[in-house]
């Protein structure tokens, strides 16, 4: 897809512009165009003014936050690139940012404003978050029994207090609905037994799920056994129980879309609520063990009792089963669902499925480890893009398809058209 220069006024040209050749500003219109692009900054355009809704999805997984972080930071650069302004950012043009755990955290850090209104990072600025904090979000402490006596009898790896007042000090008293774009963070209530979500959607329309976006943070990174659960009072005193970060969060965001439009909210009309071909989606995975290696199976789990599934060979199989299920089918659905449209080319699943050792750990922050996660991603975007198999379910390469980096190319040019649509419609508007 080719975009045209921008006009004075900041949109694209049409197509069938007749010129060949770039504007020639004066003073004036090059003002006005500075004014328009500071709004057009500033400002959330609703789907209603375009033609899709546009869906970033980022999984969990600890430290390998920085996977998707290098990724975004690829992506963000191109939307400058491609849209002419240095200052984009990522919530400029998704209508709809998810993330758990881990992928709650780099959410909150792409849609909270700072002072002047904007979002608090800028893409390039996480991986920086993750280098700097891991080590003091998981310290190395004694492993093997050890370790493991210590997360059976007293309590998780980690005591998150490091990433309960690093996580307070980014986002103060910011809350859900303040966010710069709808956001959608899953949790689970343990007092309850239900995931509660958290979204943008909700928190303008009820109160008690209006919590500061630092506790839901908190509460979305309690994973079993590292890191501790996390009470907290929403606005209305409702007093909230949550650990074990819950997952999905991709299928999460685009019900939460279905339920706007089932409920009759302006900016998606007039989609559809199961008009799922208007969707594009970019999930973002933190990478996973490689099948390949079988570090487990069924006559070896038949013979474990708590401390087996709990502990074996320096892994924990429960929560290596269960997020690895989860990440699976975080791609599964959608990836059946899109190519069933035939609109497989509108969902892009960005995945390694092939990290061994130390690089499947949620809590190595050596920061050789750490910067061996950030060349995995970098050789990540030159992979070929892959997608689902839908007879086996396994990722595979897409012969239709370029590299991750040229799919991520395609994908901003789309972003970029979108939000210019959008724009010049709303100003004519």
């Amino acid at each position: 897809m080719a975009l045209a220069p921008l006009d004075a006024a900041g949109l694209g040209r049409t197509n069938g512009s007749s010129s060949s050749s770039g504007l020639t500003l004066n003073p004036a219109v090059a003002q006005q165009r500075a004014t328009i692009s500071r709004v057009a900054s500033a400002v959330s355009t609703p789907p209603a003014y375009g033609n899709i809704i546009t869906v970033l999805s980022i999984d969990g997984g600890g430290v390998r936050g920085i996977i998707p972080g290098t990724i975004l930071g690829f992506l963000e650069e191109k939307l400058q690139e491609i849209d002419g302004q240095s200052d984009a950012r990522i919530a400029d043009y998704f209508d709809v940012v998810a993330g758990t755990s881990t992928g709650g955290l780099v959410t909150a850090m792409l849609t909270a404003p700072d002072e002047e209104g904007r979002p608090l990072f800028a893409a390039k600025d996480i991986n920086d978050f993750y280098l700097e904090h891991s080590p003091k979000i998981f310290p190395a402490i004694s492993g093997g029994l050890l370790g493991l006596a210590k997360g059976v009898f007293s309590g998780p790896k980690y005591d998150g207090k490091y990433l309960q007042s690093i996580v307070r000090k980014l986002l103060g008293d910011t809350r859900v609905s303040q966010a710069l774009q709808n956001v959608v963070i899953p949790t689970f209530d343990i007092k309850l037994l239900q995931p509660i979500v958290f979204s943008r959607y909700h928190a303008r329309k009820d109160v008690s799920k209006d919590a500061l976006l630092s506790d839901v943070c908190i509460s979305t990174s309690a994973a079993p056994t590292y890191l501790p659960g996390h009470q907290f009072q929403t606005k209305d005193l409702h007093t909230r129980n949550h650990t074990i970060s819950a997952c999905l969060q991709m299928l999460l965001a685009m019900t939460q879309v279905s339920k706007q439009i089932l409920l009759g909210c302006s900016d998606f009309f007039p989609i559809k609520p199961a008009d799922y071909g208007r969707f594009l989606v970019l999930s973002l995975g933190t990478g996973g063990s490689t099948k390949a290696e079988a570090k487990y199976d069924a006559v070896q789990c038949s013979r474990w009792g708590l401390l087996g599934w709990l502990y074996n060979r320096g892994a924990t199989p429960i929560i290596d089963s269960f997020s690895t299920a989860s990440s699976d089918l975080v791609d599964i659905h959608p990836s059946v669902l899109f190519q069933a449209l035939h609109s497989d080319k509108q969902y892009l699943r960005i995945q390694d499925d092939e990290l061994k050792g130390d690089q499947t750990s949620v809590d190595v922050s050596t920061r050789e480890n750490l910067d061996r996660l950030v060349g995995i991603a970098k050789g990540l975007l030159k992979k070929t893009a892959c997608k689902v198999n839908i007879e086996t379910g396994r990722n595979e390469p897409d012969a239709s398809r370029g590299t991750n980096e040229d799919e991520l190319v395609r994908f901003a040019k789309m972003l970029v058209h979108e939000r210019r649509a959008r724009l010049q419609r709303k100003l004519g508007n």
